[in-house]
């Protein structure tokens, strides 16, 4: 070896080995990636600590004030299978008398008030005899009833007991979708059940099911027998009135007629005896493609009139078939079915102001509203 290299030999691989060191505690330092993949974690939480989230304290606020309702009625049917034989009938004729029984159904209602108002549904009760309301500490009572509203299938009942639970109301307007729901009722007639969801979606109309719909949809296991019960928030505040589930084997889709709506029915009834409702006397369509290419209006609000009731508020403001209505006191007319529920919702006597197009040219007109009546002819 040259004496040089003797020298060099040393320091020189010690040298080598200090550079692959830094290289590999540092490779910031000459421009290489390190080894270790840099990640967000997310902060500590001590929710999450803490394992599953509970709605046992909401269930614990809201499920003494629903109660469970037994309603018995008198249905009459034939007594034989004969009576429908048309041999028997025509030597025996048809005019047999029938066989009267009673009839018991299931359902649900709230408690409103701590001074025994309850709400439910009038399907629920509709031509009962008797109602019997079981609530959950065990008492049972019967129950009157105060007056109904099929048009929103809500039913107002009144129990004499004391020391009542009642609920606590929410703000229905307020929630949104995806928001946690739970439903309270007795489905089935199994005793008193807590299924959970969320809002699946919120204003469903034209549901064919109620005269007036806004319904709030949702998840939430709702069967035969929690008709009437409450649909509460994750706080146990009431939200809607369950009513309905989409039949046809569908599964998670129930509506609940929302808290607001339920209140302001519920108050008419207790003061009034009934609902009394806005009324402007005219039919109305959707203002369909088609339709709205031929008012050049692509792309704007509007329904059509269809019928105008003879000698009705419309009529005597000046309203025609064929109208389209743009908007009714300055809400737009996005759809029929919620803009006969903003004129359900004035006060007979109101005036409100009606933006029309008729024949291409744009009018103003001011109609008072008149009381909706039971049966409204034309």
């Amino acid at each position: 070896m040259h004496p040089a290299l003797r020298y060099l030999g040393w320091p020189l691989l010690a040298g080598v080995l200090l550079a692959l060191l830094v290289i590999q505690s540092f490779p910031q330092w000459v421009g290489l990636p390190a080894n270790d993949i840099q990640v967000r974690h997310s902060p500590r939480n001590a929710q999450a600590q803490r394992g599953p989230v509970s709605y046992a304290d909401a269930v614990n606020r809201a499920a003494p004030a629903v109660a469970n309702l037994y309603s018995t009625r008198l249905v009459s049917k034939p007594g034989n299978p004969l009576v429908k034989d048309p041999v028997f009938r025509r030597y025996f004729g048809s005019d047999l008398p029938q066989q009267k029984r009673m009839e018991s159904s299931l359902g649900s209602a709230v408690i409103i008030t701590s001074d025994g108002y309850l709400l439910t549904n009038n399907h629920v009760i509709a031509g009962a005899e008797q109602i019997t309301v079981a609530l959950k500490d065990g008492r049972e009572t019967r129950a009157s009833v105060v007056g109904s509203d099929p048009e929103t299938d809500l039913a107002v009942l009144k129990v004499d007991l004391t020391d009542l639970p009642f609920i606590t109301l929410g703000d229905s307007d307020a929630m949104r979708i995806g928001d946690v729901t739970l439903a309270i009722g007795n489905p089935l007639g199994v005793g008193q059940t807590v299924t959970m969801g969320i809002v699946s979606a919120t204003g469903r109309n034209q549901l064919g099911l109620n005269t007036y719909e806004d319904f709030i949809q949702t998840d939430a296991a709702i069967n035969m027998g929690n008709s009437g019960g409450a649909l509460v928030d994750a706080h146990g505040n009431l939200i809607g009135i369950n009513t309905a589930i989409l039949s046809g084997g569908s599964q998670g889709i129930g509506f609940s007629i929302p808290s607001k709506l339920a209140m302001e029915v519920m108050q008419a009834i207790i003061e009034h005896g009934r609902v009394i409702r806005g009324w402007l006397g005219i039919e109305v369509q959707a203002l369909t493609p088609e339709l709205a290419e031929s008012f050049g209006l692509e792309g704007r609000p509007g329904i059509v009139v269809a019928a105008v009731y003879r000698d009705g508020p419309a009529h005597r403001a000046g309203l025609q078939p064929g109208d389209l209505i743009l908007s009714i006191d300055e809400q737009p007319a996005n759809n029929g079915r919620l803009s006969m529920h903003q004129v359900a919702r004035s006060r007979p006597g109101d005036k409100i102001s009606i933006e029309v197009l008729r024949n291409g040219e744009m009018r103003s007109l001011t109609a008072e509203v008149g009381m909706r009546p039971s049966s409204p002819a034309p």
